[in-house]
């Protein structure tokens, strides 16, 4: 009988463990609750803190019209700056990319073949196969959100769950909705939403498995989702670094390609 009470008793001793190990303690012991404007203020300065950006890993993109995954290298340059090598089994060099707000040049190597001509959203698309801007390619990247648009405007909405911030802003003007959860500990958005109530745009990212590179956040797992296009691009970091003093963007077209003006 006592062997019996005891076992009962340790039982319910684990299982009160457990459900207490469940239970995080609340963010305001460990950390100061920022307003509203200091958060984005926060948030912006870190974004910008950024100067360049390097990182290896595994990129998948997942569309109507394709569905692959392949390792790369990318350099960021900001604010105009971004280079992608693309690699296949072995560690082939398949494709470069080089891209500004102006200009871009896509050497395919496997044809000895580089197509260059002026950036936009079209070329863009082809290159990255996902309908992204120019800005928001280099963000997406680097696992960061624009945030400069509003920097003087007071959310929507502004509230606190748990350990996260929710902000809402809503523009009259073309009636999108954007929703950010920003972690509180670390600063560092962990989900972005876009939409329209055309239905028209509805947009998605989700950032994880943060590390922190001179106090700022930065996430070694990306998922942006375009659910209107059914395109989806998830980026898994291996390696990254920045604000290196000495990175360049160094990209020649070899003497012997073909060169076709897009």
């Amino acid at each position: 009988m006592r062997k019996i009470v005891f076992s009962l008793f340790l039982i319910i001793t684990l299982i009160e463990l457990s459900l207490t190990g469940c239970v995080p303690s609340q963010p305001t012991e460990e950390v100061e609750i920022l307003s509203a404007d200091r958060l984005i203020n926060r948030l912006e300065a870190n974004r910008r803190r950024i100067k360049n950006f390097e990182g290896q890993g595994v990129i998948t993109v997942n569309s109507s019209t394709m569905q692959n995954s392949a390792t790369f290298r990318v350099v960021m340059v900001k604010p105009d700056s971004v280079y992608i090598t693309f690699f296949g089994p072995f560690g082939i060099e398949l494709a470069q990319a080089v891209a500004t707000s102006s200009n871009f040049i896509f050497y395919d190597a496997l044809q000895n073949t580089a197509y260059v001509g002026e950036s936009d959203s079209d070329v863009l698309q082809n290159i990255f196969r996902i309908n992204l801007s120019f800005s928001d390619i280099i963000d997406a990247f680097s696992g960061s959100v624009n945030l400069s648009q509003n920097l003087y405007k007071a959310p929507d909405k502004f509230d606190i769950i748990y350990d996260k911030y929710i902000l809402t802003y809503i523009n009259p003007e073309n009636i999108l909705t954007s929703v950010y959860k920003i972690d509180v500990r670390r600063l560092g958005i962990t989900e972005y939403t876009l939409n329209s109530d055309d239905g028209l745009i509805n947009l998605e990212g989700k950032y994880s498995d943060f590390q922190i590179f001179e106090n700022v956040a930065i996430p070694y797992k990306i998922s942006i989702l375009n659910r209107v296009d059914s395109q989806k691009i998830d980026v898994e970091y291996r390696k990254i670094s920045v604000n290196q003093k000495d990175i360049v963007i160094d990209f020649r077209i070899p003497d012997d390609a073909t060169i076709i003006k897009w």
